[in-house]
C-alpha cells in the first residue's frame, strides 16, 4: 500500500534534516581522522554510522526516507554522533518517531485577560504573544505603534514569518539586520513544523513562501532550527529613528502553545522615543 503523503512529507523531512546535519560536521569536529578530501562537505554515511554504533545500511535508509521502524535508543546515539542541540534533537524526534513532549500541542483560543493585562503593562517595552505557527495572538500598545496595527491586519498578515518575507515595512524596520532575523524566524518555524507536517495550514504557509521568496526557498532548505529570543534587536522607526531592544521570551505555564515576547529598551534614548511614539499614538 503506497504511503500517504503526509507520511512520505514526514520522512522526506527527516532524511533532509539528517543530511544537512551531517554535513554541517567536519572529521575533526566528531574525533575522527581526515581521510583525505572530500566531494562533499561534512561527514560520510559509514562515519555517522560509525560514531551512532549503527550499520551503514540502516543510516543510509533512514536518511533515504525510507520507511522503517527506529528506537528511542538509536535516535539517541544519532543525535550525540551529529552532535545536534536541544531543540535539533527534540526536532529530529518528533520527525522519526511522531513523539511529543506532553506540554507540546497546537491549542486555538484567545489569550487570558490576565495575560493581556501583562502585555499592558510593559509599556515603553514592546510585547506579544504568539502560538506555535508563529502567528501573533495578542499585543500591547507600543508593540502595535512600532511594528504594525496589527488590528486592522488580514490573519495571515499577522503570522510573524509571513511578513518578515511580504512586509516592505519590516524590511525598512530592520534594514541591513533583516536577514539574520529573516533567518531566525525561520529556525522557529521549522522548530515547530516537524509536529505538523500533515497539517494542510502548514504546508500552505510552506508553499507560499516558497514560491513567493527566493531568500525563504533558499534558507528553508537548511533546515536550520532554534528556540528561544534573538538577543539584541535594533529597530529603524520611520518616525522616532532608531530604536535598541533587549530581547526575553518564555512559555506561558498554562498555555504552553505560546510564547510572550518582551523587547525591553536598551538605553534611556529608546525608552524616550517609544514613549514619544505612545504619546503621540
Amino acid at each position: 500500500m503506497p504511503m500517504e503523503q503526509s507520511e512520505q512529507e514526514r520522512l522526506h523531512e527527516l532524511a533532509l534534516f539528517l543530511k544537512t546535519r551531517r554535513a554541517r560536521l567536519t572529521p575533526e569536529q566528531a574525533g575522527l581522522p581526515n581521510t583525505g578530501r572530500r566531494r562533499t562537505p561534512g561527514l560520510r554515511r559509514s562515519e555517522v554510522a560509525q560514531l551512532a554504533w549503527i550499520s551503514v545500511d540502516w543510516y543510509t535508509r533512514l536518511e533515504q526516507g525510507r520507511d522503517i521502524q527506529v528506537s528511542a535508543q538509536v535516535l539517541d546515539n544519532i543525535a550525540s554522533a551529529l552532535q545536534l542541540n536541544a531543540t535539533e534533537r527534540r526536532h529530529l524526534y518528533v520527525l522519526a518517531l511522531q513523539q511529543l513532549p506532553a506540554d507540546f500541542t497546537q491549542c486555538v483560543g484567545t489569550i487570558s485577560p490576565l495575560l493581556q493585562r501583562f502585555l499592558d503593562q510593559q509599556g515603553t517595552s514592546p510585547a506579544l504573544v504568539t502560538d506555535q505557527q508563529l502567528n501573533i495572538v495578542a499585543w500591547n500598545k507600543a508593540s502595535n505603534l512600532i511594528y504594525g496595527d496589527y488590528e486592522s491586519m488580514s490573519v495571515r498578515d499577522r503570522n510573524a514569518l509571513w511578513r518578515t518575507f511580504t512586509s516592505p515595512y519590516i524590511k525598512q524596520l530592520l534594514q541591513e539586520k533583516w536577514e539574520a532575523h529573516a533567518r531566525h524566524r525561520i529556525a522557529q518555524f521549522r522548530a515547530n513544523y516537524g509536529t505538523f507536517t500533515s497539517d494542510p495550514e502548514w504546508i500552505a504557509l510552506v508553499d507560499e513562501l516558497s514560491e513567493i521568496s527566493e531568500p525563504f526557498r533558499t534558507w528553508w532548505q537548511e533546515h536550520d532550527v532554534i528556540v528561544g529570543p534573538e538577543g539584541k534587536k535594533i529597530n529603524f522607526h520611520p518616525t522616532v529613528g532608531r530604536l535598541e531592544f533587549d530581547q526575553i521570551s518564555f512559555l506561558v505555564s498554562d498555555a504552553p502553545h505560546l510564547t510572550v515576547i518582551v523587547n525591553m529598551p536598551s538605553n534611556e534614548e529608546t525608552i524616550t522615543r517609544v514613549q514619544t511614539l505612545l504619546e503621540l499614538g
